[in-house]
């Protein structure tokens, strides 16, 4: 489970120039994409199928004992550094339909075709992680729900602070 600090604690800590992107709707590889004017990669570290943990299995309202497919990577704009880590959490039971092609996608970004000629409902959340300032969407796609993670590493901070 997550490390999580207060909520009140999160949003009174919470670095002005982030706001925007922690709680900003759509996909997120179209706005880093954007940033970084067109320079963007996905780096996938791990792939695997692992139970949920207790935390996104209440989220999901699933038994934590339940499998899910788990994709983690790092995605990357015009520095060297990574930007973001990205976590996806797929439960089986959602990887069917047009979901199905997750799970096959390499290094690719789950935004290509999450948002492509669809507008996902979405709840959010924002908390205060070990490794960073992180939002955690949770998505109904074509009838399937699943989780996406992404936490805004240090180099992005950065890379905002100077560009402002």
């Amino acid at each position: 489970m997550p490390h999580l600090k207060t909520h009140q604690l999160q949003h009174r800590n919470m670095p002005q120039y982030l706001q925007a992107w922690l709680y900003a709707e759509g996909s997120l590889t179209r706005q880093l994409t954007q940033l970084a004017q067109g320079q963007f990669q996905v780096e996938p570290i791990t792939e695997s199928y692992q139970r949920l943990d207790l935390f996104n299995a209440r989220w999901m309202k699933m038994p934590h004992q339940h499998i899910a497919w788990v994709r983690e990577s790092y995605l990357f704009g015009q520095d060297s550094q990574p930007w973001v880590k990205a976590k996806s959490i797929f439960p089986i039971l959602s990887l069917r339909k047009k979901a199905r092609i997750f799970p096959h996608i390499r290094q690719q970004p789950i935004g290509r075709f999450l948002f492509q000629r669809t507008t996902p409902k979405c709840q959010r959340r924002v908390l205060l992680l070990d490794e960073g300032w992180t939002r955690q969407s949770r998505y109904t796609w074509h009838g399937c729900q699943f989780i996406v993670q992404e936490t805004f590493l240090p180099a992005f901070e950065q890379y905002l602070q100077s560009s402002r």
